[in-house]
């Protein structure tokens, strides 16, 4: 039984990756596969992850491209 105590030392790694949900894994790209940065970034930008993927997929990955092009959207 005592091997079942162990077990939660398991899930430790997880509470690091947790730890990037509050702020990006690279401040100037968006890794669009990483899940924390798109909820992340789309946040930020105050978009939905679709269109921050939308936004990715015409512009690339970089911050400043998308934010941009986030910025010239609204405006229009």
């Amino acid at each position: 039984m005592s091997e079942h105590h162990d077990a939660p030392k398991v899930h430790e790694p997880h509470a690091i990756h947790e730890e990037h949900t509050e702020g990006p894994h690279d401040p100037k790209e968006i890794n669009p596969k990483m899940s924390s940065d798109i909820a992340y970034w789309a946040k930020e930008f105050g978009v939905t992850g679709d269109q921050l993927h939308e936004a990715i997929r015409v512009h690339g990955t970089h911050v400043e491209k998308v934010r941009a092009a986030l910025n010239q959207h609204k405006s229009t």
